[in-house]
């Protein structure tokens, strides 16, 4: 990791590729191989991943992607083989140890807040470096109910949008605020300004501002700690919140990247079961019914 207080962002995925060679040959980064289906619902497609038969045979790296360990702190510090590089002074971007999706990151903060804690413009500011530049997603799942696996703050940050483009194909062009009444699930779009990502702007102050929009036209308070159960997702069009109610339905849990169409299951049994109900029966469940 470089000794720079921060790192230009136009480097940070080539920086990351050198750090995922390096992790690999060390066997400190441990990818979970999937197999892939999609399954169309409402009009919507949903990306389902499955644990591979041949993965399977290593158990605990199977149980690394949904286990909680609350006594052990995976961040405090971060393996070093997995440190990227830093993003501002608050800030650390890491490899995912266990990764579902090439070219994961993590936005660890240096120091412990919990992971329910209230999102600060610092945060915004540390993701915006990486969707400056390289676009993507980037999503936050606050708390164990909306599919966190570790109690210190973490940003997460995938190179594709993944559906969550369709799910706001219905949205007026000259809407600001809203929802897509196709999802049956209580949620927020908050449109973002592409002068958002200009280099002269601090991306962190709107971003947390289009946040504190959605949580406060959702009736959440996005100040008090401990935070109710919600996640969050980010394009460099879109900002969406979706307040929680429950983390899994039948053993299929569910996390900020299943509302951008993106689930995970451990069997590949479980493929009929989402396909029998619908993956967006699914997440109406773990999210919160529209009154």
């Amino acid at each position: 990791m470089t000794s720079s207080p921060s790192t230009p962002a136009a480097s940070l995925l080539e920086q990351s590729d050198r750090c995922t060679l390096n992790a690999l040959a060390a066997g400190t980064l441990q990818p979970i191989s999937t197999e892939k289906t999609v399954l169309s619902d409402g009009g919507f497609d949903f990306s389902v991943r499955w644990v591979s038969s041949l993965e399977r045979k290593n158990a605990a790296r199977v149980d690394a992607v949904t286990r909680r360990t609350p006594d052990f702190n995976p961040f405090l510090p971060p393996e070093p083989t997995l440190t990227v590089a830093p993003l501002g002074p608050d800030h650390l971007a890491v490899l995912n140890k266990y990764p579902v999706i090439e070219r994961h990151l993590l936005i660890i903060t240096r120091h412990f807040e919990a992971q329910t804690a209230p999102l600060k413009v610092a945060d915004f500011s540390a993701l915006a470096q990486v969707m400056r530049v390289h676009g993507g997603l980037g999503f936050y799942n606050g708390g164990t109910v909306a599919g966190s696996s570790q109690p210190h703050k973490h940003l997460q940050w995938v190179p594709s949008t993944g559906s969550l483009p369709g799910f706001t194909r219905t949205l007026g062009a000259d809407t600001l605020i809203g929802e897509n009444l196709a999802l049956p699930w209580r949620h927020r779009f908050v449109r973002l300004d592409a002068k958002v990502w200009a280099q002269s702007v601090d991306a962190g102050e709107q971003l947390h501002a289009a946040f504190a929009r959605a949580c406060s036209d959702l009736g959440m308070s996005f100040s008090t700690e401990p935070m109710p159960p919600y996640n969050l997702l980010l394009t460099r069009d879109w900002l969406l919140v979706v307040p929680r109610s429950q983390e899994k339905i039948d053993d299929v849990s569910v996390n900020a990247l299943g509302f951008a169409g993106s689930l995970f299951v451990r069997r590949k049994e479980q493929i009929e079961q989402l396909r029998t109900h619908g993956p967006l029966a699914l997440l109406a469940a773990v999210a919160q019914q529209r009154p």
